[in-house]
C-alpha cells in the first residue's frame, strides 16, 4: 500500500512538472504569436500611412493637371465614394474618376498637406484621419485657404492599400472659386 502511494505521488508530481513545462511552452508560443501580430499590425499601419502619403502627393500633382497618380492610388470599384470640399456625395469610380479629371483640368494649383495623422489598419480595411492644410488658387489667381478635417478609407487590393472613400469638410471658398472658374 505504501509503495502504491509513493508510486501514485510520483505520477502526480511528474504530471505536474510536465504540465508546468507544457504551459511555459504555450506561454512562450502565445508571446511569440502576439509579437508577430504586433509586428504585422505595425507593418500594416506603416503601409497604410505610406498609401495616405501617396494620396496627398497625387492630390497635389492633380492640382497641376496630371491625373495619373490619383488614378493609381484609388480603387476602381463601384463602391468608392467621395465627399469633397465642393459638397455632395459622389459614388462609383466612373463618377469619382470623372470628377478628378474635371478638377485636374481646372489646375487649381497650390498645395495641401496632411497634418496630425491618425492611422488604424485592420486586416483588409483601414482608415486615416487628419487635418488638411494648405491653399489652392481661385480662377483669378488668388489663394484660397484650405483647413479641413479629413477621413480617408482604404481597402487592401492585391497586397496594396487602395483608397475607397475620401471625406472632408465643405469649403464655401473653394465652391466660389470653382463657380468663378466655370464662368
Amino acid at each position: 500500500m505504501k509503495q502504491s502511494l509513493i508510486f501514485f505521488g510520483a505520477i502526480v508530481f511528474a504530471s505536474f512538472i510536465f504540465s508546468a513545462c507544457g504551459n511555459k511552452n504555450t506561454e512562450g508560443q502565445n508571446t511569440a504569436d502576439s509579437g508577430n501580430a504586433e509586428n504585422n499590425k505595425m507593418k500594416s499601419e506603416q503601409e497604410l500611412r505610406d498609401a495616405n502619403d501617396q494620396f496627398y502627393v497625387a492630390l497635389n500633382i492633380m492640382f497641376t493637371g496630371n491625373i495619373e497618380p490619383m488614378n493609381a492610388i484609388w480603387s476602381h470599384g463601384e463602391d468608392v465614394t467621395i465627399m469633397s470640399p465642393f459638397g455632395g456625395r459622389l459614388e462609383s469610380w466612373d463618377v469619382v474618376g470623372a470628377e478628378f479629371k474635371k478638377e485636374a483640368s481646372m489646375k487649381l494649383g497650390g498645395k495641401v498637406i496632411c497634418k496630425d495623422l491618425l492611422v488604424h489598419a485592420g486586416t483588409d480595411m483601414g482608415y486615416t484621419v487628419c487635418i488638411e492644410e494648405g491653399e489652392n488658387m481661385s480662377a483669378d489667381g488668388k489663394p484660397v485657404p484650405v483647413h479641413f478635417r479629413a477621413t480617408n478609407i482604404f481597402r487592401l487590393e492585391n497586397s496594396q492599400w487602395k483608397m475607397v472613400h475620401h471625406h472632408t469638410d465643405i469649403s464655401s471658398a473653394l465652391q466660389e472659386a470653382v463657380k468663378a472658374e466655370a464662368k
